[in-house]
């Protein structure tokens, strides 16, 4: 690991670099999605408030989350990713510890002005970040509540936030809005353990009890595989038993589309884990939004 030094400046792109942009659109969409579910089909949607919280679930709690998870990671990122700012010393001493502190306390104040439920909501989200990378919880090093606690705050929490900013309280009391939460919550079980075979050898290395590393990179992506598709079914199902068969069958089209995507998946996860987060995932994302306006026009 390449020492950090202990002085000079980080630069603007060391820091927005911890922050990841590429990993805000999760939550940013589950909050979007959230957000339709409780609005009224009858009014003008209110599509300020939705910016304002899709602010809150991208760069700032996600960003937040995100650059604990580089500061804690830093030296696994020596051996995997080691051009990364912290291991590389573009983010000289502590930068990277205070880059996270100050990003959770800003978040924190904002999402304050988007009323209690949120606040709470945005409190639970960042405990959870804090406690997959940070010790003495690190649960990332388990591959079970790593990767599911990281598929609650994306997709469910910022999904039940998205609902709490746009419909208060009395959204939550909607059909199926909460189930889906969950639902689509446990299929991003799957998607985040996709992430982790990338990191296999750096994982073992350092004790990270990883899927793919516990289970091997064949078992561990068929269950990945299944985690995902099995949510989405029910939800087509649940649909389907609510009177709304073309709301349903577009979910199952979309999730029979990723089965398809599957096979090439499980020939080479380590090589084409990062091909499936860019098509099969996005056809998953395209699900929560057809599921999001069907809770929309249950009412």
């Amino acid at each position: 690991m390449k020492a950090s030094p202990t002085g000079g400046s980080p630069s603007a792109g060391a820091i927005l670099e911890i922050l990841k942009p590429v990993t805000w659109f999760a939550p940013m969409w589950a909050f979007a999605c959230g957000a339709v579910a409780a609005s009224d089909p009858g009014a003008p949607f209110p599509y300020a408030m939705m910016l304002a919280g899709v602010l809150l679930a991208g760069p700032l709690v996600c960003g937040a989350s995100q650059a604990m998870n580089d500061w804690c990671d830093r030296h696994v990122d020596a051996i995997n990713q080691p051009e990364r700012p912290i291991p590389s010393g573009r983010l000289p001493g502590r930068t990277g510890f205070y880059v996270a502190v100050g990003a959770t306390l800003v978040s924190l104040g904002y999402a304050a002005l988007l009323g209690p439920l949120v606040l709470a909501a945005a409190a639970l989200a960042l405990l959870s970040g804090w406690a997959y990378s940070a010790p003495p919880l690190r649960l990332k090093t388990s591959g079970w509540w790593g990767a599911g606690l990281t598929g609650l705050s994306y997709e469910g929490l910022a999904w039940i936030t998205g609902s709490l900013v746009i419909g208060g309280g009395a959204a939550m009391g909607r059909p199926m809005l909460v189930l889906f939460a969950v639902l689509y919550s446990i299929g991003a079980h799957g998607i985040m353990t996709l992430n982790d075979f990338k990191a296999v050898e750096g994982d073992r290395e350092m004790g990270i009890a990883s899927l793919p590393v516990t289970m091997g990179v064949d078992r561990a992506v068929r269950l990945a595989c299944a985690v995902m598709l099995v949510p989405q079914l029910i939800v087509a199902a649940l649909l389907f038993a609510e009177a709304m068969p073309v709301r349903g069958g577009a979910i199952l089209l979309l999730a029979l589309g990723q089965l398809a995507l599957m096979r090439r998946l499980v020939r080479d996860p380590v090589r084409f884990a990062p091909w499936y987060n860019g098509t099969g995932v996005v056809l998953y994302v395209a699900g929560m939004m057809v599921a999001a306006f069907a809770v929309r026009a249950s009412l």
